[in-house]
């Protein structure tokens, strides 16, 4: 894999560094170097977007985050989102609320040359709207449990128009089912019962917020006076991890909460099962503050356990760089137990650029969705991200794709 000029970070129990830190740990340190992409800078309609090898585009679609792992046909499986792109269709920042789609694609090689095979979850096609999923399905995150998979997403139903003087009577729809977001698990036994469409669909979400408080235009507001919890109006964008230590599964989300603006937020639940019940619990992870006491914005953790350093670890996306202190891109924490968690010296897991392997460096708008792929010795080897170079959100074209960026990892203890 070809080892990238740009970034070196450095993981160890209490420090990351980049590319010319240093790290010292009684746990040892994990050193991820991101390489090259195969890929070239191509115009769609004259909008910028990346065409080659480590690229997954599919045409006609918006192609958002993609979550792989390694089949028992030694072949690298994607699940992934998508919705349609055009001039009949809704723009990038509508689009994946009301269309979003999980599609599988596979590849020989971990970090390129994916290809589409097929849709595998769409709407609920039961024409009962008062479900959950009913309306999309959207950020998938696929984990393999004693011998089952478990394909982890968000899906969204519409509650129909809100009574004249209610508050959420405001609310356009794409809104309301905006706030109707919540987290559930579709299960299969093997990719050959996949293939054949045999999928179990959670007839109910894992996770429904339980505080929906909003200083205004909100749907089904909480009681005047409730206070807020991390599973505040949404649940969404799971990254699930197995707790080795309280032999635990934990499923760790987003939220929102307003004060008075946006601001996504992070909470935990456990159980016994991967396949639930789960117990929420009422404190925020990722609680890093602003310089006004306030949380601060972030989505889409990606969360795993590394044995040998014995450490919890995530990957997010910072809003403003408040998280990592050098602008906005992708954030590392660490945590002893997958609950509490800390910054390091350098929070930088990656900035918003790739390294493309003609050298040429390029500044994306989007790179969001981290999911990682690990070797036999648990080091991640591939880093998938969604990713646009422009600002995607008022587009109808199929500009946004998920990009495959090769890691070079080892431990050092």
């Amino acid at each position: 894999m070809n080892k990238s000029s740009f970034q070196q970070v450095v993981f160890g129990s209490l420090v990351f560094s980049l590319l010319f830190g240093l790290s010292f740990s009684s746990f040892g340190q994990l050193v991820i170097k991101p390489g090259a992409i195969d890929a070239e800078i191509a115009l769609v309609d004259n909008f910028r977007v990346l065409r080659g090898p480590s690229v997954l585009h599919n045409d006609n679609y918006f192609v958002w985050g993609g979550s792989v792992l390694k089949g028992e046909d030694g072949k690298y499986h994607m699940f992934y989102s998508r919705w349609p792109a055009g001039p009949d269709h809704d723009k990038f920042g509508d689009g994946w609320l009301l269309s979003s789609e999980i599609a599988h694609a596979v590849s020989e090689y971990p970090d390129r040359d994916f290809e589409f095979d097929k849709v595998i979850l769409t709407k609920d096609s039961s024409g009962n709207q008062t479900r959950w999923d009913a309306q999309s399905v959207h950020n998938p995150h696929i984990m393999r449990f004693d011998n089952k998979y478990y394909l982890y997403h968000t899906g969204t139903n519409y509650p129909g128009p809100q009574p004249a003087g209610s508050p959420g009577a405001n609310l356009s729809k794409r809104n309301l089912i905006q706030q109707s977001q919540t987290l559930g698990v579709s299960v299969f036994y093997s990719l050959d019962s996949l293939e054949r469409g045999e999928i179990i669909r959670s007839e109910t979400p894992l996770l429904s917020p339980r505080t929906r408080v909003k200083p205004n235009d909100v749907f089904n507001p909480s009681p005047e006076g409730t206070k807020t919890k991390p599973d505040n109006l949404i649940v969404v964008n799971p990254a699930m991890v197995y707790d080795p230590i309280h032999k635990k599964y934990l499923l760790i989300f987003k939220g929102n909460i307003y004060m008075p603006h946006w601001r996504g937020v992070h909470g935990i639940a456990k159980s016994d099962s991967p396949a639930g019940p789960f117990i929420p619990e009422d404190y925020f992870v990722f609680d890093v503050k602003d310089d006004e006491g306030k949380l601060v914005s972030a989505e889409d953790p990606y969360v795993w356990y590394h044995e040998d350093s014995k450490l919890f670890y995530a990957v997010f996306k910072d809003f403003s760089g408040r998280i990592t202190g050098q602008g906005k891109g992708l954030a590392i924490m660490h945590s002893k137990d997958g609950e509490h968690w800390e910054k390091g010296e350098n929070a930088l897991f990656m900035p918003l650029e790739l390294t493309l392997k003609s050298g040429e460096k390029v500044a994306v708008n989007r790179l969001e969705r981290p999911q990682l792929l690990f070797d036999e010795d648990g080091l991640p080897i591939v880093l998938y991200a969604a990713c646009a170079v422009d600002n995607p959100n008022p587009e109808k074209k199929p500009v946004t794709f998920n990009v495959q960026v090769p890691l070079n990892s080892s431990y050092q203890k």
